[in-house]
């Protein structure tokens, strides 16, 4: 009995201290304004926080634009010919099969018109699929039906599952953000390059965070990369966007950006908590190479 009371509390000690580590590495991160999510009642973009995204938003808007010259042009015709041509105004129809210079036009006008869309559209497209030299590096997996999250370089990760609406208090979100907060967060610095690698466990799913513009499927087998730079602190969040089961709907990201200081003090938590590699053993690994490198030059 003693044996199995002594059992008893020390699961019960180590539950309560991995608990309040998961608390402490939520909450030291201090109160976050929320910036990437959807609002009922409203349309249009989140407020974009990297420069692909607002790079995509205006790209979008300059489409739009073109679109609606091209409708109203088209509409203004179809007006025009039923107004000219109709059987009261032209009881007498013309003969005439074809025309040359009209079929010219609406040749050329839609080859000019899509070619004047190519450049900035391939001048977006490398710049989200050209991946930069990661300050951070996160592996992503999809899972049915949640996401897990590992710290590459620091060799820690975490899963990531919804909270239910009566949870949502006590890790500090508000009751509208049901359906997009996690019970564990990516935490990133701010201003720094992010790389995440995706991938799929089991089905194909999406690794999406509108506000920073970024949307690659997690293909089992197959290792994909984004990259973002966030340029404000905040939570921001995500969901699959890939149609992967029945509980597709409840599988969202949720990303904190803050500050360098507070990021390091959160990783440091975050490695002791889920046993990862310390950032002291990293700087020193890479010290060492640095030195291997230059040996290697001088020899």
């Amino acid at each position: 009995m003693r044996v199995r009371n002594f059992f008893l509390a020390t699961v019960s000690a180590l539950t309560t201290t991995l608990l309040a580590s998961t608390s402490w590495a939520q909450e030291n991160l201090g109160t976050l304004e929320t910036i990437g999510k959807p609002v009922d009642g409203l349309m249009g973009w989140q407020p974009p926080v990297t420069e692909v995204a607002r790079d995509i938003q205006s790209y979008d808007t300059f489409l739009l634009w073109v679109i609606t010259i091209i409708s109203l042009f088209v509409t203004a015709l179809l007006l025009i010919c039923a107004f000219r041509y109709s059987a009261k105004r032209n009881p007498e129809p013309a003969t005439f099969t074809h025309h040359t210079g009209i079929e010219i036009a609406w040749t050329l006008i839609p080859v000019v018109i899509l070619l004047c869309l190519i450049p900035p559209s391939l001048t977006l497209l490398f710049k989200q699929m050209e991946i930069p030299e990661a300050d951070v590096t996160i592996k992503a997996t999809g899972n049915q039906w949640y996401w897990s999250h590992e710290y590459v370089d620091h060799e820690f990760g975490f899963d990531s599952f919804m909270l239910d609406r009566a949870d949502l208090e006590e890790y500090g979100y508000a009751a509208d953000e049901y359906l997009l907060a996690t019970d564990t967060a990516v935490v990133v610095p701010v201003n720094k390059t992010v790389v995440v690698q995706v991938t799929g466990a089991d089905v194909i799913h999406s690794w999406t965070i509108p506000a920073f513009g970024v949307k690659q499927d997690a293909v089992p087998g197959r290792l994909a990369e984004l990259w973002f730079k966030a340029e404000k602190e905040g939570i921001y969040f995500g969901q699959c966007s890939e149609l992967c089961g029945k509980d597709h709907s409840f599988m969202p990201i949720t990303v904190k950006v803050v500050s360098q200081e507070k990021y390091e003090a959160w990783l440091d938590g975050a490695i002791k908590e889920y046993a990862g590699l310390p950032r002291s053993v990293q700087v020193a690994d890479a010290n060492m190479n640095k030195v291997l490198e230059v040996e290697a030059s001088n020899n």
